[in-house]
């Protein structure tokens, strides 16, 4: 099975950004790559590259030292000016446990300027899309944690983003609980395609869950190659052509990972 290149999308685009920390220590070395308006990216490297450090750019938490980045045309990187709604899903829930359920998507719904009248229309949609919505008044510690990182992922949809940017959100659950939100997620996806960038070091998972992936060199990161998953949707687990992705994927980033960076092979 080959590896295509997919062609360049500009929704989301990024070019030649790179970021130094204070400490002199590069996270990014030039990265570019887009994304289109309704396509589901993995970005893939191994631990410590640089790929959350991309998401903070592209969230507006983070300034770049030089390049560029920007969604539907908005510069993301500019501290003054119009910023588009960005839903944010880190590796752990970050829901404050003082709050309830419901107050935690209040407090992003109000941060985003969404008019009060649509928070209550909008809290039952999205707890009831990612099957949680009976526990809405409970108190986040009260949850599994597979129900809080469902309870995350609705509050970065409730905001109804212009883009998803995913931090690893499964990585802290349990292999069973993770693969059902994964499945849940492509799903989602399905139903309200919109520009998601999924962060991770999985290459399974990637290719459950992408339309193409970008691959990252180790750090300071910058773009390795490009490669469409040629499966069609709904996906399955037990797919053959899953695997065969998959292997040809590590065969090709093991020359530039090494032995010691050594992606994660199954999810």
């Amino acid at each position: 099975m080959s590896m295509v290149q997919a062609p360049p999308k500009d929704y989301i685009s990024v070019q030649n950004l790179k970021v130094a920390y204070e400490n002199g220590r590069e996270a990014l070395g030039g990265l570019s790559m887009d994304v289109g308006e309704t396509e589901f990216v993995a970005v893939l490297g191994p631990s410590g590259c640089g790929k959350s450090t991309l998401l903070q750019v592209l969230s507006g938490l983070l300034p770049p030292s030089a390049g560029s980045a920007a969604i539907a045309g908005h510069d993301v990187t500019r501290v003054a000016g119009e910023r588009l709604r960005v839903g944010y899903v880190f590796q752990d829930h970050r829901l404050l446990p003082w709050r309830s359920v419901r107050q935690n998507l209040e407090i992003v719904l109000a941060a985003a300027g969404v008019p009060r009248a649509e928070w209550p229309g909008r809290i039952t949609k999205y707890l009831t899309m990612l099957q949680v919505e009976p526990y809405v008044d409970s108190w986040p510690m009260q949850l599994s944690g597979g129900q809080r990182q469902r309870v995350s992922i609705a509050r970065a949809l409730a905001v109804e983003p212009a883009v998803m940017l995913m931090d690893e959100p499964f990585s802290t659950l349990d292999e069973v609980t993770a693969r059902v939100m994964r499945q849940q997620l492509s799903e989602l996806w399905m139903a309200r395609p919109g520009a998601v960038i999924f962060v991770t070091h999985s290459i399974r998972e990637a290719v459950f869950l992408a339309d193409r992936i970008v691959i990252l060199t180790r750090g300071p990161a910058t773009l390795l190659e490009e490669v469409v998953v040629p499966i069609g949707r709904p996906r399955r687990y037990e797919d053959p052509a899953l695997t065969a992705v998959e292997a040809e994927i590590v065969d090709r980033v093991m020359a530039v990972w090494g032995d010691d960076q050594r992606p994660a092979d199954t999810p």
